[in-house]
Protein backbone atom coordinates (compact mmCIF):
# COMPACT_ATOMS: atom_id res chain seq x y z
CA UNK A 1 0.00 0.00 0.00
CA UNK A 2 1.37 3.18 -1.12
CA UNK A 3 2.32 5.50 2.13
CA UNK A 4 0.18 8.08 1.37
CA UNK A 5 -2.87 6.05 1.27
CA UNK A 6 -3.07 5.29 4.80
CA UNK A 7 -0.03 6.41 7.48
CA UNK A 8 -1.45 3.55 10.21
CA UNK A 9 -1.63 0.88 7.19
CA UNK A 10 2.28 -0.19 8.22
CA UNK A 11 1.76 0.17 11.84
CA UNK A 12 2.79 -2.50 14.08
CA UNK A 13 1.81 -2.89 17.56
CA UNK A 14 4.39 -5.28 18.10
CA UNK A 15 7.39 -3.49 16.96
CA UNK A 16 6.55 -0.49 18.28
CA UNK A 17 5.99 -1.93 21.80
CA UNK A 18 9.49 -3.37 21.60
CA UNK A 19 10.83 -0.11 20.67
CA UNK A 20 9.15 1.73 23.55
CA UNK A 21 10.38 -0.80 25.82
CA UNK A 22 13.49 0.08 24.52
CA UNK A 23 13.36 3.96 24.63
CA UNK A 24 12.30 3.69 28.80
CA UNK A 25 15.50 2.55 28.72
CA UNK A 26 17.46 5.02 26.47
CA UNK A 27 15.49 7.74 28.26
CA UNK A 28 16.32 5.94 31.99
CA UNK A 29 20.20 5.90 30.94
CA UNK A 30 20.24 9.39 29.46
CA UNK A 31 17.74 11.78 31.34
CA UNK A 32 17.71 12.76 35.27
CA UNK A 33 13.98 12.42 34.30
CA UNK A 34 10.79 12.91 32.29
CA UNK A 35 8.62 15.42 34.07
CA UNK A 36 5.20 16.66 32.83
CA UNK A 37 4.35 19.86 33.87
CA UNK A 38 1.51 20.22 35.97
CA UNK A 39 -0.53 22.03 33.90
CA UNK A 40 -3.49 21.27 31.64
CA UNK A 41 -3.91 17.70 30.68
CA UNK A 42 -5.80 17.86 28.02
CA UNK A 43 -9.56 15.68 27.52
CA UNK A 44 -9.05 13.16 25.11
CA UNK A 45 -12.40 13.57 23.20
CA UNK A 46 -13.88 10.19 22.51
CA UNK A 47 -14.98 9.93 18.26
CA UNK A 48 -12.98 13.18 17.35
CA UNK A 49 -9.42 13.03 16.09
CA UNK A 50 -6.54 15.06 17.89
CA UNK A 51 -3.42 16.77 16.36
CA UNK A 52 -1.02 17.18 19.46
CA UNK A 53 1.42 20.48 17.57
CA UNK A 54 4.95 21.05 19.36
CA UNK A 55 7.77 23.14 18.78
CA UNK A 56 10.68 20.92 17.98
CA UNK A 57 13.97 22.17 20.20
CA UNK A 58 15.87 18.40 19.55
CA UNK A 59 16.69 15.46 18.01
CA UNK A 60 14.95 13.55 21.00
CA UNK A 61 11.42 15.15 20.48
CA UNK A 62 10.17 12.52 18.49
CA UNK A 63 11.31 9.93 20.85
CA UNK A 64 9.64 11.85 23.76
CA UNK A 65 6.73 11.70 21.51
CA UNK A 66 6.79 7.76 21.51
CA UNK A 67 7.64 7.54 25.19
CA UNK A 68 5.25 9.75 26.39
CA UNK A 69 1.92 9.27 24.29
CA UNK A 70 0.78 5.50 25.56
CA UNK A 71 1.46 7.01 29.26
CA UNK A 72 -0.87 9.73 28.80
CA UNK A 73 -3.25 8.67 25.64
CA UNK A 74 -3.70 4.64 26.17
CA UNK A 75 -6.16 4.73 23.75
CA UNK A 76 -4.90 6.76 20.48
CA UNK A 77 -3.06 5.75 17.47
CA UNK A 78 -0.24 8.14 16.96
CA UNK A 79 1.39 8.86 14.16
CA UNK A 80 3.12 11.97 12.45
CA UNK A 81 5.33 12.84 9.57
CA UNK A 82 8.85 12.91 9.79
CA UNK A 83 11.56 14.68 6.84
CA UNK A 84 11.21 12.08 3.66
CA UNK A 85 15.04 12.46 3.96
CA UNK A 86 15.59 11.65 7.59
CA UNK A 87 13.21 9.05 7.16
CA UNK A 88 15.43 7.20 4.78
CA UNK A 89 18.03 6.99 7.70
CA UNK A 90 15.02 5.58 10.02
CA UNK A 91 13.08 3.75 8.21
CA UNK A 92 11.95 1.13 10.44
CA UNK A 93 10.00 4.38 11.98
CA UNK A 94 7.52 3.75 9.13
CA UNK A 95 6.40 0.40 11.17
CA UNK A 96 5.23 3.42 14.17
CA UNK A 97 3.02 5.52 11.91
CA UNK A 98 5.56 7.88 10.79
CA UNK A 99 5.14 8.80 7.26
CA UNK A 100 7.64 10.74 4.90
CA UNK A 101 7.01 14.55 3.81
CA UNK A 102 9.13 16.24 1.21
CA UNK A 103 10.21 20.12 1.13
CA UNK A 104 8.62 22.71 -1.00
CA UNK A 105 4.55 22.45 -2.61
CA UNK A 106 4.39 19.02 -3.67
CA UNK A 107 5.32 18.21 -0.45
CA UNK A 108 2.98 20.20 1.78
CA UNK A 109 -0.04 18.55 -0.87
CA UNK A 110 1.41 15.00 0.56
CA UNK A 111 1.29 16.04 3.92
CA UNK A 112 -2.16 17.20 3.97
CA UNK A 113 -3.32 13.65 2.08
CA UNK A 114 -1.74 11.62 4.75
CA UNK A 115 -2.82 13.86 7.51
CA UNK A 116 -6.38 13.91 6.79
CA UNK A 117 -6.21 9.87 5.95
CA UNK A 118 -4.69 9.25 9.06
CA UNK A 119 -6.67 11.64 11.03
CA UNK A 120 -10.24 9.91 9.29
CA UNK A 121 -10.01 7.04 12.53
CA UNK A 122 -11.46 8.03 15.14
CA UNK A 123 -8.91 7.56 17.45
CA UNK A 124 -6.04 8.58 15.59
CA UNK A 125 -3.79 11.05 17.47
CA UNK A 126 -1.08 13.34 14.80
CA UNK A 127 1.68 14.40 17.00
CA UNK A 128 3.68 17.15 14.69
CA UNK A 129 6.84 19.40 15.36
CA UNK A 130 5.08 22.58 13.85
CA UNK A 131 8.32 24.79 13.59
CA UNK A 132 9.78 22.36 10.64
CA UNK A 133 13.14 22.27 11.71
CA UNK A 134 15.36 22.71 15.11
CA UNK A 135 14.39 25.85 16.95
CA UNK A 136 15.09 27.29 20.73
CA UNK A 137 12.63 27.06 22.54
CA UNK A 138 13.60 30.71 23.85
CA UNK A 139 13.19 32.22 20.35
CA UNK A 140 10.29 34.28 19.60
CA UNK A 141 8.48 35.36 17.88
CA UNK A 142 7.87 31.51 17.20
CA UNK A 143 7.18 30.61 13.94
CA UNK A 144 5.36 27.82 12.38
CA UNK A 145 5.19 25.80 9.18
CA UNK A 146 1.78 27.01 7.67
CA UNK A 147 0.92 22.93 6.97
CA UNK A 148 -0.91 23.31 10.53
CA UNK A 149 -3.45 26.14 10.00
CA UNK A 150 -4.15 24.40 6.34
CA UNK A 151 -4.73 21.31 8.18
CA UNK A 152 -7.44 22.97 10.59
CA UNK A 153 -9.42 23.91 7.83
CA UNK A 154 -9.23 20.48 6.30
CA UNK A 155 -9.83 18.88 9.37
CA UNK A 156 -12.51 21.09 11.02
CA UNK A 157 -13.59 18.76 13.68
CA UNK A 158 -10.00 17.68 15.09
CA UNK A 159 -8.61 18.67 18.41
CA UNK A 160 -5.60 21.04 18.16
CA UNK A 161 -3.39 20.78 21.95
CA UNK A 162 -0.19 22.72 21.45
CA UNK A 163 3.03 20.67 23.72
CA UNK A 164 5.76 22.17 24.69
CA UNK A 165 9.32 20.44 25.09
CA UNK A 166 12.24 21.26 26.87
CA UNK A 167 15.33 19.82 28.05
CA UNK A 168 17.13 21.59 31.13
CA UNK A 169 20.20 20.66 33.32
CA UNK A 170 18.90 20.80 37.44
CA UNK A 171 21.10 19.67 39.66
CA UNK A 172 22.04 16.20 38.43
CA UNK A 173 25.02 15.40 36.02
CA UNK A 174 21.61 14.55 33.54
CA UNK A 175 19.05 16.71 31.93
CA UNK A 176 15.80 16.61 32.52
CA UNK A 177 13.30 16.16 29.72
CA UNK A 178 9.99 18.70 30.44
CA UNK A 179 6.65 19.04 28.13
CA UNK A 180 3.83 20.46 28.93
CA UNK A 181 0.12 20.95 27.36
CA UNK A 182 -1.37 23.73 26.90
CA UNK A 183 -5.05 24.60 26.10
CA UNK A 184 -7.02 22.95 23.06
CA UNK A 185 -7.39 25.79 20.43
CA UNK A 186 -10.43 26.36 18.83
CA UNK A 187 -10.10 26.70 15.10
CA UNK A 188 -13.42 25.48 13.53
CA UNK A 189 -14.68 28.56 10.60
CA UNK A 190 -11.21 30.43 10.69
CA UNK A 191 -9.56 31.29 7.96
CA UNK A 192 -5.71 29.79 7.27
CA UNK A 193 -4.01 33.14 8.62
CA UNK A 194 -6.51 33.56 11.48
CA UNK A 195 -6.27 29.87 12.48
CA UNK A 196 -2.15 30.24 12.01
CA UNK A 197 -2.13 32.93 14.64
CA UNK A 198 -4.02 31.41 17.16
CA UNK A 199 -1.99 28.10 17.32
CA UNK A 200 1.24 29.92 16.82
CA UNK A 201 -0.17 32.43 20.39
CA UNK A 202 -1.09 28.91 21.87
CA UNK A 203 2.21 27.18 22.22
CA UNK A 204 4.33 30.42 22.11
CA UNK A 205 2.03 30.68 25.89
CA UNK A 206 2.41 26.86 26.65
CA UNK A 207 6.20 27.27 26.24
CA UNK A 208 6.74 30.34 27.82
CA UNK A 209 4.62 28.37 30.93
CA UNK A 210 6.90 25.58 30.83
CA UNK A 211 10.12 27.96 30.87
CA UNK A 212 8.50 29.44 34.01
CA UNK A 213 8.18 26.08 35.88
CA UNK A 214 11.35 24.24 34.37
CA UNK A 215 13.58 27.88 35.58
CA UNK A 216 12.22 26.81 39.34
CA UNK A 217 14.16 23.73 39.80
CA UNK A 218 11.48 21.65 41.48
CA UNK A 219 10.16 18.75 40.72
CA UNK A 220 7.09 19.50 42.44
CA UNK A 221 5.92 21.24 40.03
CA UNK A 222 5.77 18.37 37.86
CA UNK A 223 4.35 14.75 37.25
CA UNK A 224 7.30 12.25 36.90
CA UNK A 225 7.11 9.71 34.07
CA UNK A 226 10.01 8.38 34.07
CA UNK A 227 12.89 8.65 36.95
CA UNK A 228 16.48 8.67 35.19
CA UNK A 229 19.53 7.13 36.81
CA UNK A 230 21.07 8.71 38.97
CA UNK A 231 25.31 9.05 39.33
CA UNK A 232 28.10 10.36 38.19
CA UNK A 233 29.97 7.59 36.69
CA UNK A 234 30.35 4.00 37.34
CA UNK A 235 33.75 4.23 38.45
CA UNK A 236 33.19 6.86 40.98
CA UNK A 237 29.70 5.36 41.66
CA UNK A 238 30.79 2.28 42.92
CA UNK A 239 33.68 3.97 44.90
CA UNK A 240 31.03 6.09 46.74
CA UNK A 241 28.51 3.01 46.68
CA UNK A 242 31.45 0.84 49.16
CA UNK A 243 31.98 4.25 51.19
CA UNK A 244 28.10 4.07 52.08
CA UNK A 245 28.38 0.40 52.96
CA UNK A 246 31.26 0.99 55.12
CA UNK A 247 29.43 3.38 56.83
CA UNK A 248 25.94 1.39 57.52
CA UNK A 249 24.16 4.12 54.78
CA UNK A 250 22.18 3.25 51.86
CA UNK A 251 23.06 4.45 48.97
CA UNK A 252 21.27 7.42 46.66
CA UNK A 253 23.62 7.93 43.32
CA UNK A 254 21.73 11.33 42.82
CA UNK A 255 23.20 14.72 44.07
CA UNK A 256 20.09 15.07 45.84
CA UNK A 257 18.50 12.41 46.86
CA UNK A 258 15.48 13.72 48.81
CA UNK A 259 14.76 15.16 45.14
CA UNK A 260 12.11 13.22 43.31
Amino acid sequence: MPETDDPLAARSPVLLALFRWYLHWFFWRRFSGVRLSRGLIPDNPAGRPVVFYTNHPSWWDPAMVMLVSPKLFPDRIGFGPMDAEALGQYGLFRRFGVFGVERGARGASRFLRTARAGLAHSRAALWITAEGGFTDPRRRPLVLRPGIAHLARHVPDAVFVPVAFDYMFWNESRPEALLRFGAPVHVAGLGVEAAQAALTAALTETLDALAADGATRDPSRFVTLLHGAGGVSAIYDTWRRARALRQGRTFDPRHEPNRS
